[in-house]
């Protein structure tokens, strides 16, 4: 079993990922194809996904019983005792326009109304 996950790729892609797996839903394809078309598959999907992200889940012999990778993708697979897991990197704490911290929350607003725009602390 494969699945392959795409995010802002061009319909070119789509249409050439069509050809061998079933679009179940936008962006995301699964099927069975052999391991050689599989490895066909990701490189045209590396090589064509342009600024988009892609993510390959595949069956494998591991304890998890898959495993899988990523191109252009802020998670990363990372190895933690015999398990793939996605380590997702820690939110930014400045702004990336700017590069200063965000101001803080005025006195007056109300715990939830500080969770939506800040996030948990």
């Amino acid at each position: 079993m494969t699945v392959i996950i795409l995010a802002n790729c061009p319909a070119g892609l789509r249409g050439c990922l069509t050809r061998w797996l079933l679009e179940i839903s936008p962006g995301v394809f699964i099927g069975s194809p052999s391991a050689r078309i599989r490895d066909l598959l990701w490189d045209e999907v590396r090589q064509y996904s342009d600024k988009g992200r892609a993510l390959l889940v595949q069956q494998a012999d591991t304890e998890q019983g898959f495993t899988f990778h990523t191109h252009n993708h802020a998670w990363h697979p990372t190895d933690h005792e015999g398990l793939t897991l996605l380590h997702r990197p820690a939110p930014r704490t400045t702004q990336p326009e700017t590069g200063r911290s965000p101001k803080p929350p005025k006195q007056n607003w109300s715990k939830a109304a500080q969770r939506r725009k800040y996030g948990r602390r």
